[in-house]
């Protein structure tokens, strides 16, 4: 199972078991960590940590199984699931956090983050593009300078940027990010829900972003940026 749950003290804990493609998620592999979610919530978790296996929390999506847009689609169902749950989510962050990786950490209301994590969203790297829900997290939790680096330059970050920049809430391994989910439980958990539902306030899709978005999945760029990752060489693009 790549999805891993374990409950204690009214706090589940679920790990992204796919060492061999440090934690990427295929689409299996996301409709299991969604169905833990719902699980989870369902049986009375008051908080949830989410977290990868050995070293990494995830690495994005698996591109070897990454076919067309319906996987985006689902994705953001996904996440805006994750993101609107009515319990405290964590993310305990260490080795990559790249693409869906990062989408997964802005889904979650806080982040714990070791000093080895690196973050990344290369997108312009691959050819294609996250939905502006991603951008709008990515955007509110790191800043829009940090958010524009990674996005445009393919920049990436490290724990000390995430720390500097306010998009870790505490610095460490899992046990802190469990010490900080332990400290949401007793809380009130109508005002928690509530809190969350303003603080989830996004701005109406824009319809001249959901063009670019639909045009790039549908480009020649994002097909050879397949094949370039595929072939493990420097994609050729031009811009159509």
């Amino acid at each position: 199972m790549p999805i891993l749950s374990e409950t204690h003290d009214a706090v589940t804990t679920l790990t992204i078991d796919r060492p061999h493609r440090r934690n990427a998620l295929d689409l299996t592999t996301l409709e299991e960590l969604h169905s833990a979610v719902v699980a989870a919530v369902d049986g009375g978790a008051r908080a949830l940590v989410l977290t990868g296996a050995e070293g990494h929390f995830c690495a994005g999506a698996d591109l070897t199984e990454l076919e067309d847009v319906s996987f985006t689609v689902r994705l953001a169902e996904v996440l805006q699931h994750l993101a609107a749950v009515p319990i405290t989510t964590i993310a305990a962050i260490s080795g990559s956090c790249m693409g869906l990786g990062m989408q997964l950490a802005v889904a979650c209301d806080l982040r714990v983050v070791g000093e080895r994590a690196r973050f990344a969203v290369p997108v312009a790297k691959l050819g294609l593009m996250v939905d502006q829900w991603t951008l709008d997290r990515v955007a509110r939790f790191w800043g829009e300078g940090a958010a524009r680096h990674m996005v445009l330059t393919a920049a990436v970050l490290d724990g000390d940027d995430a720390w500097r920049l306010g998009f870790a809430q505490r610095r460490g391994d899992l046990d802190a990010a469990l010490d900080l989910a332990r400290s949401a439980v007793p809380l009130a958990p109508l005002s928690q829900a509530g809190s969350k539902i303003g603080m989830n306030s996004s701005p109406a899709p824009d319809e001249a972003y959901s063009a670019v978005f639909s045009r790039a999945w549908a480009s020649s760029d994002l097909a050879e940026g397949q094949r370039a990752f595929g072939e493990r060489r420097t994609p050729r693009f031009e811009g159509r």
